[in-house]
């Protein structure tokens, strides 16, 4: 097996194209007080393959390095000065309730202020929770930790409802948004067959991608139609979105639509003229699909005069991130931290835990923020929310040559020859 390494990553390759894109080795020594349990450890060869489903001559592709506790001992707990504690006291109860103890912001990252006080505190281990953009920010924090040659930890754990985060099979809070969503869903649901002709809008969150929104649609049942960022569609002539809630609402006298709130966004701003802005994270600020589609909806079939409708319209955006979380994602809350704390003990630094393929692995921050986790409008999940709705997909043979070509790329092999870039010194952490 050969290693090859630069200041930017660490490639290991094997035979029958097997790659392994590691983190930094466990630099620590035995510790004598450390009583090892076998059964409960990982071996330190172990990996995750990215993907699973191969051909008979497939290479064996990329894998990370495998999440757990390793038979070699761990670091010494270590102290900060001038922090809030958090004892099992103090976190006891935190899992019933909703939001963050810690707080939350948009904006406000300062890279330099930020490794000065981890420096000037004394802090060894770093964990940074949250989503693709926190994801982000860890990284830059963990580059300059390294510029500076400083014996500190970086772990980033996900946690986002938008499951934006790639590699992973999914993200922290992503099921309970799901199951939250119904509410909302039930509710249009409820009120569309109330009325004659009666059409429930719901809007969800999912700025650049629609996981909720189409795993939400899913699960209910009564949705008609999905409107997600991936998959583009129009609203006059003949296969739009007016043509079909027509057809629908004469067919059952109701229906339900769901939309992503990043959907439909270049209508939008054909519609409104709208002049592009941002937020303090640098993010789009997006026009409200829900109350333009509503409106556009009604203006519609108010000048048909064939048919008069009753539209509800339901935002439960921020509702559905702001309760506690289910149970499953309390379990896979419990085993992403503990994946961090074993990866950070055993000295590992600049990577995000998650699971691949259901086993937790160790992945380097620079595949988690290289691009965005994003619904594959031409994969089978979006084929079978299509046979569930029974909507048009509103596609032309155009935008499938497009989705085709956002799809993830198939692994690449790493040659004897790779660049520098593709290569990793195997610096360590010794604390």
């Amino acid at each position: 097996m050969e290693t090859s390494g630069n200041s930017q990553r660490k490639i290991v390759t094997g035979d029958a194209g097997y790659v392994l894109e590691d983190t930094y080795p466990n630099p620590l020594q035995d510790n004598p007080a450390y009583s090892v349990v076998k059964q409960y450890f990982v071996n330190a060869d172990d990996t995750v393959a990215q993907k699973i489903v191969v051909h008979e001559s497939s290479p064996r592709g990329t894998h990370f390095r495998r999440a757990g506790p390793r038979q070699r001992g761990g670091y010494r707990g270590f102290y900060s000065r001038n922090t809030i504690p958090l004892t099992p006291k103090v976190v006891n109860d935190i899992h019933k309730r909703g939001g963050t103890i810690l707080g939350t912001s948009r904006g406000g990252h300062n890279t330099t202020k930020i490794v000065d006080s981890i420096q000037d505190r004394g802090i060894n281990q770093v964990y940074v929770i949250g989503g693709d953009g926190t994801q982000k920010g860890a990284s830059v924090i963990y580059e300059e930790i390294r510029r500076r040659g400083l014996k500190v930890s970086v772990a980033g754990i996900p946690k986002t409802i938008d499951n934006d985060i790639p590699v992973i099979d999914k993200s922290f809070g992503f099921d309970t948004a799901v199951e939250e969503a119904q509410r909302g869903i039930n509710a249009a649901h409820v009120e569309a067959e109330s009325f004659e002709n009666g059409i429930g809008l719901v809007k969800l969150m999912g700025r650049n991608s629609g996981f909720i929104a189409m795993y939400a649609t899913l699960a209910s049942r009564d949705v008609d139609c999905c409107l997600i960022p991936e998959s583009p569609f129009y609203l006059e002539g003949a296969g739009g979105l007016f043509e079909f809630i027509g057809k629908r609402l004469k067919e059952n006298g109701h229906m339900v639509i769901v939309t992503a709130e990043g959907a439909g966004q270049e209508l939008l701003s054909e519609s409104l003229h709208s002049i592009d802005q941002q937020d303090a994270s640098g993010n789009k600020l997006l026009q409200d699909v829900g109350l333009w589609l509503s409106q556009r909806i009604r203006d519609h079939f108010s000048r048909q005069k064939k048919m008069t409708i009753n539209l509800k319209y339901i935002d439960p955006t921020y509702m559905i991130r702001a309760i506690p979380s289910i149970a499953s994602d309390n379990v896979y809350c419990t085993l992403l931290a503990q994946s961090a704390v074993h990866g950070a003990m055993a000295g590992y630094t600049g990577f995000t835990v998650g699971p691949v393929n259901g086993r937790h692995a160790y992945i380097p921050f620079y595949r988690i923020i290289e691009r965005q986790n994003k619904v594959v409008i031409t994969d089978r999940m979006w084929a079978r929310l299509l046979s569930s709705t029974n909507q048009p997909s509103f596609l032309s043979s155009k935008d499938i040559i497009e989705a085709n070509k956002e799809e993830e790329p198939p692994t690449q092999l790493l040659e004897d020859n790779c660049s520098s870039d593709d290569k990793l010194d195997t610096k360590r952490i010794m604390c």
